[in-house]
């Protein structure tokens, strides 16, 4: 297997014009950036607009102001050290502050910046609580990204979360398998390890994040096969992105290929309103029409994943669009007096979050959307 170099300087990236260089590195002391020779070695220079150069790559409009480094308000949430409960039956282990590469639109930036304490390499006080909490069945492991640990410390954090009987899955939220396929292919052991931990009735699940089909190189199919065999579940989720994805056939063939793969597609998320990710803003209506576009002319197996956003009072899924309003369900809540309301707003073709909808009939002086919701 290919040894990975990491890269960490734009200096090693001949394909950035010397003009845009300096604004760019202004932009990356800010934002973070990290990639790898074997993911750089899929983009094609010589196109500016590349998608996968624009998942890696430090873009000018990163500079512009907008958005919130925590668009969801995760922080809310915390419950102990690195660990975040928002959901009943399912809690968060930010187990690391790493990735493979740092995807430009990352709504969780902020932990790659100095000064963050969000993440927690002891899962101690989160094992507590999650142990203490018999409701709680689904914990998702998460940072960062689980899979740059060596495999013995994973495999640590695993027994000690599969050690609490309540917990019947255990999800690995991962990128590794387009950043680096080599990291499971070239380590036989990971696979082996965690199909230990996938029994039965307690299932370990890959959350695999493919953006783009030009991410499912030979290596990365292979890497999800590695992972079927060894007992491992896996789906993909990624989020809908202007120049990326934010087209009708890439997406349909990214669905495609991925249910091909036996990695079918979980959820589509609008692009959180995250500082920085201006770039990638695709409005709502649009984000609709694209989505249900895509999923014309492929299998039921490919087809399911729902079309969401992560706002701060739940997990808002937009059911559909008219000519005149946006309809969304409550699929989760933080406050379970939500958990499957259907709310209607007026059409608005430029809003990209719920925030900028108006709940239909309420004046724009009346309470912000997500005020009736309550206390936590």
């Amino acid at each position: 297997m290919p040894n990975v170099r990491y890269v960490t300087n734009l200096a090693a990236l001949p394909g950035i014009p010397a003009h845009a260089r300096p604004h760019l590195e202004r932009i990356a002391e800010k934002y973070k950036f990290r990639a790898n020779d074997g993911y750089l070695g899929l983009i094609d220079w010589s196109d500016p607009a590349d998608p996968i150069r624009r998942i890696v790559v430090p873009d000018a409009g990163e500079s512009e102001d907008w958005g919130a480094l925590d668009a969801s308000n995760e922080a809310a949430h915390t419950v102990a050290p690195g660990t975040q409960h928002k959901y009943a039956q399912t809690a968060l282990l930010l187990v690391n502050e790493v990735c493979g590469a740092y995807c430009r639109y990352c709504f969780r930036k902020r932990l790659f910046m100095d000064g963050n304490d969000e993440t927690s390499m002891d899962v101690g006080p989160g094992c507590e609580y999650i142990a203490a909490r018999p409701e709680i069945t689904n914990v998702l492991l998460t940072g960062g990204d689980p899979l740059v640990l060596s495999t013995r410390r994973l495999g640590e954090i695993l027994a000690r979360v599969r050690a609490i009987p309540h917990v019947r899955i255990i999800r690995i939220g991962s990128k590794m398998t387009a950043f680096n396929p080599h990291r499971i292919l070239g380590d036989p052991e990971l696979p082996r390890m965690l199909g230990m931990h996938s029994l039965p009735d307690r299932r370990v699940y890959l959350m695999a994040h493919f953006d783009h089909p030009r991410e499912l190189t030979g290596d990365a199919v292979a890497a999800i096969d590695a992972l079927i065999r060894a007992g491992v579940i896996v789906v993909n989720q990624c989020p809908l992105l202007a120049g990326i994805n934010d087209d009708a056939d890439t997406l349909r063939t990214l669905f495609r290929e991925l249910s091909f793969a036996g990695a079918p597609q979980y959820y589509v998320f609008q692009g959180r309103p995250t500082a920085g990710n201006l770039p990638f803003r695709v409005p709502i209506v649009r984000g609709w029409h694209i989505f249900q576009e895509a999923l014309r002319g492929i299998s039921g197996l490919a087809k399911r994943a729902r079309f969401v956003m992560s706002h701060e009072s739940g997990k808002v899924e937009v059911v559909a669009v008219t000519d005149d309003d946006v309809i969304v369900r409550y699929h989760r809540a933080r406050d379970p007096a939500m958990r499957g309301r259907v709310l209607v707003y007026e059409r608005d073709d430029d809003a990209a979050w719920l925030d900028e909808l108006r709940p239909r009939g309420r004046r724009p002086s009346d309470e912000p959307v997500g005020a009736a919701l309550g206390p936590e």
